[in-house]
């Protein structure tokens, strides 16, 4: 069987994008940085030039923070009536804390998914 027609298991690869790992071997370190994925994986030699994850970790991001946190600006509201610049600066630490927390993870998940699934271009390294 071809390393092309291999199966790949998604959810560990998915797991190992979440931890910041390598999708293949789940040891090497995927990124480079806070968001910038490396060429290639240093432990295991997979190349990693190909996956393109563009505005998809920035829209699950949007998407988990404002489901979680709509509700719970409400609830709060409800309930105890803080001062509006109180319940600001709450809301604002927490959405751009959670977001920040996220980011990179989903971008992780989201390329161990691609990974996973053979969802890449047959680009060459630039």
């Amino acid at each position: 069987m071809s390393e092309q027609t291999m199966e790949r298991e998604t959810r560990p690869a998915v797991l190992h994008g979440w931890r910041g790992k390598c999708p293949r071997c789940g040891n090497g370190p995927l990124m480079k940085g806070y968001l910038s994925v490396r060429q290639s994986c240093p432990v295991c030699k997979q190349e990693f030039y190909h996956h393109r994850a563009d505005d998809g970790p920035a829209y699950l991001t949007i998407l988990l923070v404002g489901h979680l946190m709509a509700p719970l600006l409400h609830i709060v509201f409800v309930q105890f009536r803080p001062e509006p610049l109180v319940l600001f600066t709450i809301f604002a630490i927490g959405c751009v804390g959670l977001s920040l927390y996220l980011l990179p993870r989903l971008k992780g998940a989201m390329i161990g998914f691609q990974w996973a699934r053979y969802m890449h271009g047959f680009a060459e390294p630039g």
